[in-house]
């Protein structure tokens, strides 16, 4: 069952502790998955495809239940409009425009359209799409969808933004200016952002914590700090990058083994 607990002081702004996910035709998809966040960082969820990362940051945001283990929030994260959630595919409504897409956020929480209009075209400034508030999701690239399913994540201001895996159908062009985008986003509205991802390189560029999960069923295996005060072109191509990328591909070589030697 799960042991939900508001955190009302100190650190971490997340906590979650020996969390189990099994579903209904019985695959096991966590188990013992341990994971702290601390307010204001990025960290990255590393792992290959299928080891539970997604299904952890859906628990971070409760969208899904732990069939076992507890949950520690801080006071004021977790609910209404203080985590946002970035999906694989953009999630779009065909059927309207750009603008209506941010704004649902809002217009479900039931902020009137006068009020939600200036939040609307800021979020959409920030990620580069205020030109294109009227146009339709068929008229954009998969990179403008994926800043628009972006700017409707940040359009609720929320303390906690959650990312899973939303540049991994982009081609490595948008794939980078997309993540030299979202840093700067960080750096501007110091937000805490979690971060899913199967690529070393993405990984090691956007974070400054890599979390390395085993193979399913998931669980931490390792933690490698990315002391990288600078992070941009000079960073991806430098010695310092190619070193902690050789790290975080040593630390998720070993996760597999690990997994290998659990199903043994």
């Amino acid at each position: 069952m799960n042991d939900l607990v508001r955190q009302t002081d100190g650190e971490p702004i997340a906590r979650l502790r020996g969390i189990g996910k099994t579903y209904p035709n019985g695959v096991v998809a966590l188990s013992g998955f341990d994971l702290d966040v601390r307010d204001g960082e990025f960290v990255s969820l590393l792992g290959p495809s299928g080891c539970g990362k997604s299904t952890a940051l859906r628990i971070l945001a409760g969208l899904s239940e732990p069939t076992h283990g507890s949950i520690r929030l801080r006071d004021g994260v977790g609910a209404g409009d203080s985590v946002g959630f970035v999906f694989q595919e953009p999630t779009l409504m065909p059927w309207t425009s750009v603008f209506a897409n941010v704004a649902l956020p809002l217009r479900l929480a039931g902020v009137g359209r006068t009020e939600a209009a200036p939040r609307v075209m800021q979020a959409l400034a920030r990620v580069g799409m205020a030109d294109f508030a009227a146009a339709y999701p068929r008229e954009l690239s998969g990179g403008m969808k994926m800043r628009v399913s972006i700017a409707r994540a940040l359009v609720t201001a929320p303390r906690l933004l959650l990312m899973d895996e939303p540049f991994a159908a982009l081609d490595e062009i948008t794939r980078f200016k997309l993540n030299d985008d979202l840093l700067a986003l960080w750096r501007a509205l110091r937000m805490t952002i979690v971060f899913v991802t199967h690529s070393v390189f993405e990984s090691v560029f956007l974070s400054e914590r890599v979390v390395v999960m085993t193979g399913r069923p998931g669980r931490v295996s390792s933690e490698l700090a990315i002391d990288a005060p600078q992070r941009d072109e000079r960073f991806r191509t430098s010695a310092d990058y190619a070193g902690f990328c050789r790290l975080a591909s040593e630390a998720l070589a070993r996760a597999m083994r690990e997994s290998d030697r659990a199903t043994a």
